[in-house]
């Protein structure tokens, strides 16, 4: 039994280092995908350093809150989770491209340390990337 503890502890510890370590965190629901469809958006967001990983919420619920933040209400039914290092755009521009053609439903995130709700993530998703924005900026 305490080692049943011991390991969900260190579980919710390394959700917990996912959580500190990046800039974007997004949760959502993948209820409906296939699992190829679900392989596609995961090789997508990796490509732009994203993670997607599907764990117990209880587990999620408590690294949130290991963290300081509150996501116990979005954090029910299956729940898929993405990480991005070092782009805020990215997990919210991918996960509301592939809402638009399959059964992928954003729900909460966290960027640079504050919650999100769907349409704050909605507007963020929205925006053109950094190096767009660098583009931009160069050529004005």
């Amino acid at each position: 039994m305490k080692e049943i503890l011991l390991q969900k502890q260190n579980e919710v510890t390394e959700v917990a280092e996912k959580f500190r370590n990046s800039v974007a965190v997004v949760a959502f629901k993948y209820q409906g995908l296939t699992v190829d469809a679900f392989q596609q958006l995961r090789r997508e967001m990796r490509k732009d350093g994203c993670e997607i990983a599907v764990l117990k919420n209880n587990i999620s619920r408590r690294a949130a809150k290991e963290c300081g933040y509150d996501l116990d209400k979005a954090l029910s039914g299956p729940i898929a989770i993405a990480f991005s290092k070092d782009d805020l755009v990215a997990p919210a521009k991918h996960l509301f491209k592939a809402a638009e053609t399959t059964k992928v439903e954003v729900v909460t995130g966290v960027v640079d340390g504050d919650v999100y709700s769907f349409e704050q993530l909605k507007t963020l998703s929205q925006l053109p990337s950094y190096e767009t924005l660098l583009t931009q900026l160069a050529a004005g």
